[in-house]
């Protein structure tokens, strides 16, 4: 059974990697995972009474860091935000200013008598630093000596002590100054992500039974309710249009730039913005269902799923710590030994101790990661994970599915070939008589032709279906067989000798005669070709999978410049397929729509299903296109390459900047003052590095 839960007051990264570990050592649980980026807590758990689980919890969190509350993750409405600003390590403007003031003074005037000087200082260092030292004894008394809390409190006391009393405030003061940035630039970075992908409406103006306009809360309207849009408004509920016309900008949801048309019958999601028209909506979705909580969910559960790499960086930050703290104390005594300058290395071990905190590299990876989940979002890219992004980012080879993925999916009659003695509009008759009880595209497809022609059908009788081959049926007494050209050699029924033109062929006969052959063919996407062309660029290899007859998929893959083809695929074909490329060059992302491309885009390395598509696909694919257009694979890919990227490049960075500034230290390069910007300054910049992937386009 899984439980959400919020873990109040805490933004130590390294904390939280250490409260999910203990949580996951305990016999009740069988998954734990938090998220910094949301501070969700994720529990999957024997334990049913959810007060004790609760219990067990803050237990934990009470036996690692003070201060986490442990409470049950409500979803709080976009009016009623809970205030996330009641942080332990928050702190004071007031003190920060205090000791600013007294180290300007100290170190730029000469205004307080030497005799003051020192009490002056001690004085605002534990006006300052209290609240660190206070949290390292209690941390100490429970064995935790590696928090960031307990080194920076034994750093700047051993300056006090070595008499660097101007030092240990100062480095105290930029520490606050330090956390109190770091704690706003992850909440600033948090609530950028968040806010952008939280679309849901703050009140639905409901049309009551005698025509009258409420203003109710989005929770409180049921399906079937109609209400009322207005030109600007974003549509809160997902819905059918009963009344009105307008444009449709579903950017926000799709990533599509252009606004679409929206008639009476049209379906509409929610977070899209009405443009111009006044409309009224019938409610198909309560909120809950919605096209905004489905985005809002599927951002969150994807943010609680952790890439190799962040478990790798958590390892690695345990081991991190311990070394550089044996190291402080290896140069503290080991060269005053042969040199006799105790201060010296003394200090130069304290400026170890301010480095050796690990929180740059735990936090600014997952948070690397929240904002590429975010920025895709945004586009209509729904990332179902780190994973899914890390997984993307090793990708080698592209295998698409050919209709609905490259090509719409909406098959149109093209042409309609006759033999003597019959018209177009008889053998679509005939056809549509047979193809009137199938609900496959080509099928309605002909039926809705005869429709737009205005041609009159009898329904056949007796339709049996020939699988792999069409359908055989009886109309107004004649036997009709409509399928391939495999179910009229089947019949011994003789065809003219035809050339092959684009597009699925359809083939009638009537008592054993061809009297015709309807051609039908989807379209291109509009952004296939240039999409393809992209990643052919990019040194992708990209290969088409598909059912369809080698002919109509040669066709295609000549069109937009697919590289490879394999064709008349059954769906094990398909895996098959995938499985043999994975071998020949690596990581493999299969992209389709279809019911039956269920199992290939999961036994793909990255699977990838258009929103248009089944839900199966969606269900069991890694990422899903909202807009479900060949471009957002594109852009999936480029999303993937600079998450990854800006990710190793914060680990790399904090890593570098800390060995600077201890091999500087150890030949006097480097003071305390230097220590504490590779410590802090550093973080803030790996979270600002972080956000980026969010704003860029």
């Amino acid at each position: 059974m899984e439980r959400i839960f919020t873990l109040q007051n805490l933004n130590c990264a390294n904390c939280a990697s250490v409260i999910e570990e203990k949580l996951n050592q305990l016999e009740s649980v069988s998954a734990a995972t938090f998220t910094i980026g949301t501070k969700q807590l994720r529990i999957t758990s024997t334990v049913e009474d959810m007060d004790a689980l609760q219990e067990q919890i803050q237990a934990v969190c009470d036996a690692t860091e003070d201060g986490v509350v442990v409470v049950p993750f409500v979803r709080a409405s976009k009016k009623a935000k809970q205030d996330d600003h009641d942080h332990e390590h928050n702190a004071s403007l007031s003190a920060i200013i205090v000791g600013a003031i007294v180290m300007a003074v100290a170190e730029l005037t000469n205004w307080v008598p030497e005799q003051y000087m020192t009490p002056l200082l001690i004085v605002t260092f534990v006006v300052l630093g209290w609240r660190i030292v206070w949290a390292a004894v209690k941390n100490g008394m429970k064995g935790k000596f590696f928090d960031e809390n307990f080194l920076m409190s034994i750093a700047t006391i051993g300056a006090l002590i070595i008499g660097e009393y101007a030092e240990a405030v100062g480095v105290m003061l930029f520490f606050q100054v330090g956390i109190y940035f770091e704690e706003r630039a992850t909440e600033r970075s948090r609530n950028a992500v968040m806010d952008a992908v939280d679309l849901r409406p703050e009140e639905v103006r409901l049309i009551a039974c005698d025509g009258s306009v409420q203003v109710v809360n989005p929770e409180d309207v049921q399906v079937g309710s109609h209400i009322e849009i207005r030109p600007g408004d974003r549509i809160p509920l997902d819905g059918r249009v009963v009344e009105g016309t307008t444009r449709i900008d579903t950017a926000a949801v799709t990533g599509e730039p252009v606004p679409v048309s929206a008639t009476v019958g049209t379906e509409v999601m929610s977070g899209c913005i009405n443009v111009d028209g006044r409309i009224v909506l019938e409610v198909t979705h309560e909120l809950k269902d919605s096209m905004v909580m489905r985005i809002l969910d599927a951002v969150e559960n994807a943010a609680a799923s952790k890439p190799k790499i962040d478990r790798f960086i958590t390892r690695f930050s345990r081991v991190y710590t311990p070394i550089v703290v044996a190291l402080a104390i290896i140069v503290a005594v080991v060269p005053p030994l042969f040199t006799g300058e105790w201060q010296y290395w003394i200090y130069t071990a304290l400026t170890f101790l301010v480095v050796s905190c690990p929180c740059a590299l735990v936090l600014s990876v997952p948070l690397a990661f929240f904002s590429g989940i975010g920025a895709g979002s945004r586009q209509g890219i729904l990332f179902k994970g780190g994973k899914a992004i890390e997984a993307m980012s090793r990708v080698k080879a592209i295998a698409f599915d050919k209709t609905g993925t490259i090509t719409t999916g909406t098959f149109n009659v093209q042409t309609v070939e006759v033999a003597s003695g019959y018209t177009e509009n008889e053998v679509l008759e005939y056809a549509a008589a047979l193809e009137a009880v199938s609900t496959h595209p080509i099928a309605m497809s002909i039926v809705e032709e005869v429709k737009r022609r205005g041609v009159e059908f009898t329904t056949a009788k007796d339709v049996k279906e020939i699988s792999g081959h069409g359908m055989v049926g009886t109309v107004e007494g004649h036997t009709v067989l409509v399928g391939n050209g495999r179910l009229l050699a089947k019949e011994n029924i003789a065809t003219p000798l035809i050339d092959y033109v684009y597009g699925s062929e359809v083939f009638v006969a009537v008592d054993g005669q061809y009297v015709g052959r309807i051609i039908i063919a989807d379209a291109l996407k509009a952004d296939s070709k240039e999409a393809i062309r992209r990643m052919n660029g990019k040194g992708y290899q990209t290969v088409m999978l598909t059912g369809d007859v080698a002919a109509s998929a040669k066709y295609i893959a000549q069109q937009v410049g697919i590289q490879g083809v394999r064709a008349e695929l059954l769906p094990q074909d398909k895996l098959e397929v995938v499985q043999s490329l994975r071998n020949d060059r690596g990581s493999v992302m299969f992209v389709g729509d279809g019911i039956n491309d269920a199992p290939v885009l999961t036994g793909a390395d990255v699977g990838g299903a258009m929103g248009s598509g089944a839900d199966s696909a969606i269900e069991a694919a890694d990422v899903v296109y909202m807009n479900s257009n060949l471009d957002s694979v594109w852009r999936s890919l480029s999303i993937a390459d600079r998450t990854l990227s800006i990710a190793w490049q914060n680990i790399f960075f904090a890593i570098a900047v800390k060995i600077i500034v201890m091999v500087a230290g150890v030949f006097g390069f480097a003071n305390m003052w230097v220590a504490i910007f590779a410590d802090t300054g550093v973080s803030i910049l790996c979270i600002l590095n972080s956000i980026r992937i969010f704003y860029s386009k």
